[in-house]
């Protein structure tokens, strides 16, 4: 099957999301980047990320987390409950990810990416921040083939997510030298579940996107090494690796 560039009626009406193309036009769209935004946003803001990024050769799925906050406070979660931490007050990034592994896996990946629009599992990656960077680590540790990587800022391995073998898709992690959610422990985790992780430490407290080129460099590195290219290549090449 030819791969084709993805449409929103290629996934469910009940979802929101927004395609924003590759820059320039290519004979074949070559990867998927699928954008997940953090808790309490929406998905405005990570449509705006793909058009900065404008990756060559690569479209960009900007997917809205599927449950709305409560009490009006605005924003969407990816959970499956909302929780309150007894000490700090502030809600849980770990309630369950059992409805969003359904959307993420199921109805955008398997469904629509690759039974519709042809792109292999290799061809696909996330981008995720904080309960989205969460949301991609469980889907990539569930999926029976290797993508092409996830990119997670702020985001660790859920702890009901561990698979019976090591999942070969490549993972970056990074996060704030303190108050992180990006402990030792749960690098360790990270490196049980996944046979290749690199993880990069902000020269800052906290866990929030990249401010500056220093910051912002490892991702692009990972993207050059991760995102396929069909410029060049003769028809009816066999990619190897």
């Amino acid at each position: 099957m030819a791969t084709r560039l993805p449409v929103v009626t290629d996934f469910p009406a009940s979802l929101s999301l927004a395609i924003t193309a590759p820059p320039t036009s290519a004979p074949q769209p070559s990867n998927v980047l699928i954008l997940l935004h953090g808790l309490g946003d929406t998905s405005d803001s990570f449509t705006n990320l793909g058009k900065q990024l404008s990756l060559p050769e690569t479209t960009c799925i900007s997917l809205r987390a599927p449950a709305p906050l409560p009490f009006e406070l605005g924003g969407f979660h990816w959970g499956d409950d909302i929780t309150f931490d007894q000490v700090s007050g502030q809600m849980d990034f770990d309630t369950g990810f059992t409805k969003a592994m359904k959307i993420i896996k199921l109805e955008i990946v398997e469904d629509g990416l690759i039974k519709k629009c042809g792109y292999k599992p290799r061809e696909i990656m996330f981008f995720g921040f904080g309960q989205g960077g969460m949301a991609a680590l469980a889907a990539a540790s569930s999926m029976t083939e290797d993508l092409g990587g996830v990119i997670s800022i702020g985001g660790s391995l859920p702890i009901a997510n561990q698979s019976a073998k090591a999942v070969k898709t490549p993972v970056l992690v990074l996060g704030g030298s303190s108050n992180t959610l990006i402990t030792r422990t749960a690098i360790e985790k990270l490196k049980t579940a996944f046979t290749n992780v690199e993880y990069r430490k902000w020269n800052r407290p906290n866990d929030c996107m990249p401010q500056n080129r220093e910051e912002m460099l490892p991702i692009m590195r990972f993207f050059a090494r991760r995102l396929k290219s069909r410029k060049g290549v003769p028809e009816g090449s066999v990619e190897v690796g």
